[in-house]
């Protein structure tokens, strides 16, 4: 509580502040969410291993969950050409759980976030804008999100607005750097030796959008560079297990363990480089085309081990390479008419073509939020009160998909129904299980999306939207994912503990109620 005190006494005075240069203009915004889930978020049922003589359950989650979390929105605003604004966000709180402050007494205070702190500001009698600091950044996309970046992130954004069709956008941002710890240096036999250096990763980009009678597109291109000692950290495994977040990007292989035996490189820094070319065409509404075609490349920096067959008598080792490359097309199709807005989607994204030593035919991510679907994507709130449901953040590597869906449908008035239908395919070779552990594993990383040409699951959704009051609504979801992946792939794995699996369904039920203000 005391955190929260100071909180508030500082938006106090903020509020109650004057300033002899001129008065300043205080808005305050905020989110209150509510949620309640329940479901199973796991393929696999059981596994048994070389180890044990029974089969165990994968999943030790709970079912039910039940959790909040609270947004607070700060702007200090001077004019059109200056303001600033500070993003807080307090949860998620799990109920009943003491780490997140949900438990009994309820006062734990270490769930105070600092979402965004950003400065806006106009050069004067220009049309160029800066934004400063802390931010939500999202790359141009059309078609089911952005499969590249999508998050918060420190940087700064500089817009120009040449006429009413044309603009340009620059962007700076380090989404890394001075992450290291006691556990993270160079030498394991000198804790001195730490790695505090070559560790950034740094982002540039630049964005032309242009809009016409009917057409929009923007293309884009981002170049970056990582430090040769920036995998080394933390930050990039803080419960992040989604494809495209760092710890993954820099493997070519969400399996392999690359991350534990990369051998040394004499290259300072590695280069990456994303495109992308998001278009619309509106001219014939109510119909609607969307196209997001994407490009991704990161430069090897050091070889590692690939194991095959590991831990028996017939082990082979393949020295492999962190390059990692690929692209991505994505497109959407829809018809708004009076009673919803039908439309069919698909994507088809590169895969891995089975041999390491070339590495991987994915295309890499920073933090991808891809969006067709709200199950094995993020396509509803993006907020899920059981950490095990989390909505997977899909950035489609590896995958092919196609699906329909009837959005916002309504029978009663401030009632709406989406339906969504989807099957996810995989453009990996299966050739690549041999070298991964095990389908428990496996299962833990199908949050990078990980299928085989072999591999399919068949998505469901039905999300309805009820508009209680103005500021309040209740969003009940259901989710269910059938399973079809291929068992005799999947038990080739090699892993020393795992010899089988039992595959089964995902489902998930769950109520939020969010009070915007």
């Amino acid at each position: 509580m005391k955190r929260i005190a100071i909180l508030l006494l500082a938006a106090g005075m903020l509020l109650g502040a004057t300033s002899g240069a001129g008065a300043i203009d205080f808005k305050m915004g905020g989110e209150w969410l509510m949620g309640f889930s329940v479901g199973e978020a796991n393929l696999v049922n059981k596994q048994r291993t070389d180890r044990d003589i029974k089969s165990r359950h994968a999943n030790a989650d709970d079912m039910f969950s039940a959790a909040q979390r609270l947004r607070l929105k700060l702007e200090a605003i001077a004019s059109e050409s200056l303001s600033g604004t500070v993003y807080f966000e307090i949860g998620t709180t799990t109920w009943g759980r003491d780490e997140s402050g949900g438990a009994l007494g309820a006062d734990r205070t270490n769930t105070i976030k600092l979402k965004n702190a950003y400065l806006d500001w106009a050069v004067p009698s220009t049309d160029l804008k800066f934004r400063m600091g802390l931010q939500g950044i999202t790359l141009p996309n059309k078609a089911g999100g952005s499969a590249v970046f999508d998050t918060d992130v420190a940087g700064i954004v500089a817009s120009y607005r040449f006429n009413d069709n044309v603009g340009l956008t620059a962007l700076w941002m380090r989404p890394f750097n001075d992450n290291y710890s006691d556990r993270t240096y160079t030498d394991w036999n000198d804790r001195a030796n730490r790695v505090n250096y070559l560790d950034n990763m740094d982002l540039f980009a630049l964005m032309l959008p242009v809009t016409l009678d009917g057409f929009e597109i923007t293309p884009w291109a981002m170049y970056g560079l990582r430090g040769k000692n920036s995998g080394n950290f933390d930050a990039y495994q803080a419960g992040e297990l989604g494809d495209g977040l760092p710890r993954y990007t820099f493997s070519p292989n969400p399996h392999l363990n690359a991350r534990d035996n990369f051998g040394s490189t004499s290259k300072a820094y590695g280069s990456m480089f994303w495109a992308g070319l998001p278009f619309a065409v509106t001219a014939w509404d109510p119909l609607n085309i969307e196209v997001d075609l994407n490009y991704g490349h990161v430069e090897g920096m050091g070889r590692f081990n690939a194991f095959k067959r590991r831990f028996t008598s017939e082990e082979v080792v393949r020295r492999s390479s962190s390059q990692r490359q690929g692209w991505a097309a994505k497109a959407l199709i829809e018809y708004k008419t009076d009673w919803g807005t039908p439309g069919i989607f698909g994507w088809y994204a590169s895969g891995d073509d089975g041999n390491p030593k070339n590495g991987s035919e994915r295309m890499p991510s920073i933090a991808a939020y891809g969006n067709f679907t709200s199950f094995l994507g993020d396509g509803n709130l993006a907020w899920t009160p059981n950490g095990s449901m989390l909505d997977y953040n899909s950035s489609f590597g590896g995958t092919w998909g196609i699906g329909a869906r009837v959005k916002d449908v309504s029978f009663v008035d401030d009632l709406k129904h989406t339906l969504t239908v989807a099957w996810w395919g995989g453009t990996n070779s299966p050739a690549m299980v041999k070298y991964m552990h095990h389908a428990y594993d496996w299962n833990n990383g199908f949050q990078e999306n990980y299928l085989t040409t072999r591999d399919g699951l068949l998505e469901v959704n039905l999300v309805n939207s009820w508009q209680i009051y103005e500021n309040l609504a209740m969003n009940l979801e259901l989710g269910y994912v059938a399973n079809f992946i291929d068992n005799s792939t999947w038990r080739k794995t090699n892993g020393d503990r795992a010899t089988s699996f039992q595959k089964q369904d995902m489902w998930k039920a769950q109520a939020i109620f969010a009070y915007s203000f």
